[in-house]
Order: C-alpha cells, then sequence, then structure tokens
C-alpha cells in the first residue's frame, strides 16, 4: 500500500462538529503540553474508526490521524489580508490559558 496524506481545512460549524467528534474518539482529554505559546493544539488520534460514526472499510484499512487546532480572537483578518496589513497586538493574542479555558467550556474537555 502507498502511504496516504491530506490536508483540510474546516471552520465555523462542520469544524465544531468535526472536533467534538475528534474529542470523543480521545475521550475528551487533552494533555496540557499540546497547547502552544499561541493558544493552538494538536493531538493524535490512533485509529480512524474511533471516530464516533465510522465504520471500517477492508479498502481502507485502519489509518491514523493528527488534528491541528487554531483558535483566533475575532480581528485577526488584518494580518493576513491583502490590502493594508497591520500586525496583531500582542493584548489580542490569545494566551495558552485562555485557549485551555475556552476548550474546557465549550467542549468539555479535561486537561492533562
Amino acid at each position: 500500500k502507498e502511504p496516504t496524506a491530506c490536508v483540510v481545512t474546516l471552520r465555523g460549524e462542520r469544524a465544531r462538529t468535526f472536533l467534538n467528534r475528534a474529542l470523543q474518539a480521545v475521550n475528551n482529554r487533552v494533555s496540557k503540553s499540546s497547547f502552544d505559546e499561541r493558544g493552538n493544539f494538536s493531538f493524535g488520534i490512533k485509529e480512524h474508526i474511533d471516530l464516533p460514526g465510522t465504520k471500517y472499510s477492508p479498502e481502507l484499512g485502519i489509518i491514523g490521524m493528527d488534528v491541528s487546532v487554531v483558535l483566533e480572537r475575532p480581528g485577526y483578518r488584518v494580518k493576513r489580508r491583502r490590502r493594508a496589513k497591520s500586525k496583531v497586538g500582542t493584548e489580542h493574542l490569545l494566551s495558552p490559558d485562555e485557549a485551555i479555558s475556552f476548550i474546557r467550556e465549550e467542549f468539555n474537555v479535561e486537561i492533562t
């Protein structure tokens, strides 16, 4: 078999739904060391069939995946837009503690 790789960007409600399913696959636990200095975090899923509602397919086999989550406050677009780019102030950046409290409240995740 050939290695399979794919990168997908989800936003809005689809991202929230997938993140709920992905967190259920890891028993709603994320390590504190998974968070970086900007409040983003990542975690791994060993087998894709751990995702709720996913069935085993013999053609595909068993694959794992890494889930990376980027959290931003409204207003980050000024950093990426094509015209009149500007810096995002340090007070506006997310800290790891703010990201952890958001994930705990919104997704009922245990931070270990």
